[in-house]
């Protein structure tokens, strides 16, 4: 279980800040390289790779909106 980020300390704001840029390259990174090697197999020109980078991109947004998003959602 992982502990819930407090965003009122200036140094918890700047993990977060980082935690958030790597789900985002990390998504685009990881299913951009799977849809390379895919475009490699078959043979396909890049097809596959945009899809996975595309892919990637939404599914890193969604994590971090799950993450960060909706904890404040509550809170006014």
């Amino acid at each position: 279980m992982t502990a819930e980020p407090h965003l009122d300390d200036g140094w918890a704001a700047w993990g977060a800040g980082w935690g958030i840029a790597a789900t985002m390259l990390g998504g685009i990174l990881v299913w951009g390289g799977v849809g390379y090697l895919v475009d490699k197999l078959l043979g396909t020109p890049r097809v596959f790779t945009a899809t996975g980078i595309i892919l990637g991109a939404i599914g890193g947004v969604i994590i971090v909106y799950m993450r960060y998003g909706r904890e404040n959602r509550g809170q006014t």
